[in-house]
């Protein structure tokens, strides 16, 4: 049988690391081509000034999220989370790998885990979509003006004239909540596209939102291909696309330039002597991404992201490495995309990022599902963490990065300058999942220490 033109056992030999993949071994790969930032920065297409285009509209979006959202109104209306540090838990990490006593800097958390509104990453990016829609809809209508006041969205007769459209997504969960929450909001008709291991709790609360939900028995492509069908016969119906999107890509990019300010505030350092690398969990790539290229823009060659994955979805990672991208999915190759990490459950990577973001990702690794499960007990037992099993996919990225001084070596990373490192895992949800789930995942990581 020929995989993409190719034997097995010839793409074995010229991608040795893919019979790692195939036998669902946890494993790493660091990009040879990653470079300089000022020139892979333009694979992208898109510019800081389209960042701070997005920062702006989430600026004037705040007043009605404020009203719309009260839990968003201590904040003025920003959705936006902190970041803490993980020194227990980085103790124990470096305890278990015979590495106590390294002095590889600190590790943090950013804590999108308890973001408002949908309690995960896609709460910027999801979002950050369904607002621009929205607004430009009101201007074309004459509804709104840029120098209004956004809280009068919230009116009654905004909402009949939202009511009007229809808005599509296809999700394993996370995007689907974030998208389907703050449209039904707003007042549109709002349709998500459920892959079967989307959580179900996930699909109750979307419809107690009044969101129609739609339920596949196949996975997330499948989910997204029906969604985009949908909206492709209905010119009133607007499908956000997690797969090729700007605008998500854009929402996600603006927690870089926040993320600056809460480390200055914290008095954390991201400079050449004091490097910050930023382990962030990916399904199809478009939140991890979007955060990538406004850490790029932001620190420049400073920062280091690295893309985690679970052993049985590692799409991007088969995508960048075999140079094929989204025309590969992991099942070409036998993988069975079925992980307890749903919102990382995509068996075919977003082409966009992927190509775009080829030469700005330092790495890839894969992570077991009994090694999220594991992490996600020692989080919450350690540091008081409420995380799905997907939001740990970052935590073993210290434990890669030391593993592998070549990859250092490559990057112009000294002992000196690792010692002050920062190592930030982006938590991706887990603040709204229901006591009884969350339960039970602690109960299957307590039963793997």
């Amino acid at each position: 049988m020929l995989i993409h033109g190719k034997t097995l056992d010839a793409w074995y030999a010229s991608h040795p690391l893919l019979r790692e993949l195939v036998a669902l071994r946890e494993t790493a790969w660091f990009n040879p081509a990653i470079a300089p930032a000022a020139t892979a920065l333009g694979d992208v297409g898109l510019d800081a000034a389209d960042v701070q285009a997005a920062s702006a509209r989430l600026r004037r979006f705040a007043p009605y999220l404020a009203r719309a959202f009260p839990e968003t109104a201590a904040a003025g209306g920003i959705i936006e989370s902190g970041i803490v540090p993980l020194p227990r838990l980085q103790q124990h990490l470096l305890d278990e790998a015979g590495l106590a006593g390294s002095d590889a800097g600190a590790l943090w958390l950013k804590q999108d885990n308890a973001l408002p509104i949908s309690g995960s990453i896609k709460a910027r990016g999801g979002i950050h979509e369904v607002l621009k829609h929205a607004e430009d809809l009101a201007l074309e209508a004459g509804l709104l003006r840029l120098d209004d006041d956004y809280a009068s969205l919230t009116s009654d007769a905004a909402r009949q004239f939202f009511g009007q459209y229809r808005i599509a997504v296809g999700s394993t969960g996370n995007l689907g909540l974030s998208i389907g929450i703050i449209s039904a909001r707003l007042g549109f008709q709002a349709t998500v596209h459920m892959s079967a291991d989307a959580r179900q709790w996930k699909k109750d609360r979307l419809r107690a939102c009044g969101v129609t939900v739609v339920e596949y028995p196949s996975d997330y492509s499948a989910a997204v291909e029906q969604g985009r069908r949908q909206a492709a016969g209905d010119p009133r119906c607007y499908f956000i696309d997690d797969e090729n999107s700007p605008q998500l890509f854009l929402g996600y990019a603006v927690a870089a330039e926040r993320l600056a300010r809460q480390f200055a505030a914290a008095g954390v350092r991201v400079d050449a002597e004091h490097p910050l690398f930023v382990y962030l969990p990916c399904g199809v790539g478009g939140g991890p991404g979007g955060v990538a290229f406004g850490l790029k823009l932001t620190f420049g060659d400073a920062v280091h992201c690295l893309f985690a994955e679970p052993t049985h979805s590692p799409c991007m990672l088969l995508g960048v490495y075999t140079g094929l991208h989204d025309a590969v999915s992991v099942q070409d190759f036998g993988i069975d995309n079925r992980t307890a990490a749903d919102g990382l459950a995509v068996g075919r990577p977003s082409g966009f990022v992927g190509r775009a973001m080829q030469r700005l990702i330092d790495g890839y690794y894969t992570v077991s599902d009994e090694q999220l499960q594991r992490l996600l007990y020692l989080a919450h037992e350690l540091e008081h963490l409420r995380l799905e099993p997907s939001a740990l996919a970052g935590m073993p990225g210290l434990l890669r990065v030391l593993a592998n001084p070549p990859y250092l070596e490559h990057i112009g990373v000294s002992a000196g300058q690792l010692a002050n490192a920062t190592h930030l895992v982006w938590a991706t949800g887990g603040s709204m999942v229901p006591e009884s789930e969350f339960a039970s995942y602690l109960d299957k990581g307590r039963a793997l220490q």
